[in-house]
């Protein structure tokens, strides 16, 4: 790998310093969360095929058929146990971060996958369901360990400069993840009936592609400094991320964050609720992670295929249009990586909501009037997209990103388990409550997201601040303000004084 080592790809601040960074970034992309993107897509496909296992297994076993009800409870079970995994990956994602290291906990985590792949690739040649479930939990726990370390790894690699669109990293292959288990899950390739324990197996291909090239790259800078006090190797990783000739900068930052913390240790997820200090970035955290999930675009998808087959595709075509909304979340996401660090973090989520809100009335309004008209399907058809667009450009891209930037070394691992805690615990509660609201509603539950997405706006216009371009210091003496009121000035003002007496000792 020495011929990576520095060499500068193009001379615009705009650019990637070296190929390392940005090899580095893919690297830790695709066993992150492209895993959780692939492995929420690839269930969809052999749905039905699966229902015929679980029939054929249990006639077998107990020579009884299988109860429909307990037929829908088992699917269930396998559906949404990887939510229940992935609770628990982030709970632990956090420590492990502390423990093995940003990239160490990374690498660990491709284990917890190989395992889950091997466990569903054997389940329908054993007969054995119960290895289904079990291996779906399993890549649940990778999913939410990868969601809660890839962007601590991105953030603190990033320059400064290139922090937001770096960070995107995890929503691009996110996105990507989900667009490739819509293709590998088409009936012409993994999709057929014979294939399915194939396809739900291929999760382990990602996994030894981490495993292959991300022991090549160094560790966090950062992590290596402050949390390990190892100057010498955080300096030369330094090197390999930036080059030799523009690494200083990011190291005065990174010294000037240590001074600041004066030893602090790695905090634990339940001190932060009583760090006053932190109030406003976690209250922050919450909800713009809770405004992610119960945004509405669960609702979207439940929608499309109804909105499809009214603007008269056939049922045979439809997959194959599915797979263009997978497309607009993955160019939305590209787009959102190029503008951040132009446009900034706060324009982009706040127009994201607002746009959202726009779309969800414009829906409400289509879908009660969809058979009255002709031309009405194909509106509803253009917002569905237009609502992928704004989710991909503003919370769908912004949310993992500022949940790393908002916070200090000391905060953050602690501050990604909680917002992956709330986000999964959204995500399950979306799954179990969202067929009873579309039921009970109708197309009018996007009334219900509407006024969400515009609550979650004016607190984002209300509180949070802009990070393009600041160090994590200075986001924190943002917050101050927030934090302690009319105190903000007194408290930055002896944070600066020790920080002073720091650099001249």
């Amino acid at each position: 790998m020495l011929w990576m080592e520095s060499q500068p790809l193009l001379s615009a601040p705009s650019k990637f310093p070296s190929w390392t960074l940005f090899l580095a970034v893919c690297s830790v992309g695709i066993g992150g969360t492209f895993q959780y993107g692939y492995n929420v897509s690839i269930i969809n496909a052999p749905t039905q095929h699966i229902h015929k296992f679980l029939n054929e297994t249990w006639a077998s076993r107990y020579h009884v058929e299988l109860n429909p009800n307990l037929l829908t409870f088992l699917w269930s079970v396998i559906a949404s146990i990887f939510s229940l995994g992935g609770l628990c990956g982030a709970l632990i994602g956090g420590s492990m971060a502390i423990q093995l290291g940003r990239k160490g906990a990374l690498l660990m985590n491709n284990v917890i996958a190989i395992l889950a792949a091997i466990l569903m690739g054997i389940s329908f040649s054993t007969g054995l369901f119960e290895l289904l479930i079990v291996g779906r939990f399993l890549i649940g726990i990778n999913s939410g360990v990868g969601l809660c370390v890839q962007p601590l790894y991105l953030g603190e690699i990033a320059p400064k400069h290139l922090r937001g669109g770096m960070a995107m990293g995890s929503s691009i292959f996110l996105t990507g993840g989900i667009l490739a288990g819509q293709i590998i899950g088409l009936r012409e390739i993994l999709g057929a009936e014979a294939y399915w324990p194939l396809l739900l197996s291929s999760s382990c291909v990602p996994a030894f592609a981490q495993l292959l090239f991300l022991p090549w790259f160094p560790e966090s800078p950062r992590y290596l400094l402050i949390d390990r006090g190892d100057e010498l190797s955080c300096a030369k990783a330094l090197k390999r991320f930036h080059g030799s000739s523009q690494y200083q900068r990011e190291m005065a930052d990174i010294q000037q964050e240590c001074f600041a913390l004066d030893g602090e240790k790695p905090k634990k997820p339940w001190q932060l609720f009583t760090d006053g200090t932190v109030r406003w970035q976690l209250i922050a955290v919450v909800v713009i992670t809770m405004g992610q999930q119960l945004s509405g675009i669960n609702a979207i998808y439940f929608y499309a295929t109804y909105v499809f087959e009214q603007a008269g595709i056939s049922a045979e075509e439809i997959p194959y249009v599915t797979l263009g909304t997978g497309a607009c979340e993955c160019l939305t996401a590209l787009t959102c990586g190029l503008l951040i660090d132009r446009v900034g973090r706060r324009y982009l989520i706040l127009g994201g909501y607002l746009l959202m809100t726009l779309w969800s009335i414009v829906l409400t309004f289509s879908l009660t009037y969809q058979e009255l008209y002709s031309w009405v399907p194909y509106v509803s058809m253009m917002s569905i997209f237009a609502f992928i667009l704004s989710f991909g450009l503003g919370p769908g891209g912004i949310t993992n990103t500022l949940t790393a930037e908002i916070f200090v070394q000391s905060s953050r691992p602690a501050a990604c388990m909680i917002g992956g805690t709330v986000s999964w615990v959204s995500f399950f509660t979306i799954g179990m409550l969202f067929p009873f609201i579309v039921k009970g509603l109708k197309q009018y539950c996007f009334v219900v997201f509407l006024l969400e997405c515009s609550l979650v706006a004016a607190f984002i216009f209300l509180v949070i601040p802009e990070t393009k371009n600041k160090s994590f210091l200075e986001i924190k003496k943002e917050f101050h303000k927030l934090n302690f009121g009319r105190k903000s000035k007194e408290k930055e003002t002896e944070l600066n004084e020790r920080s002073q007496l720091r650099g001249e000792h």
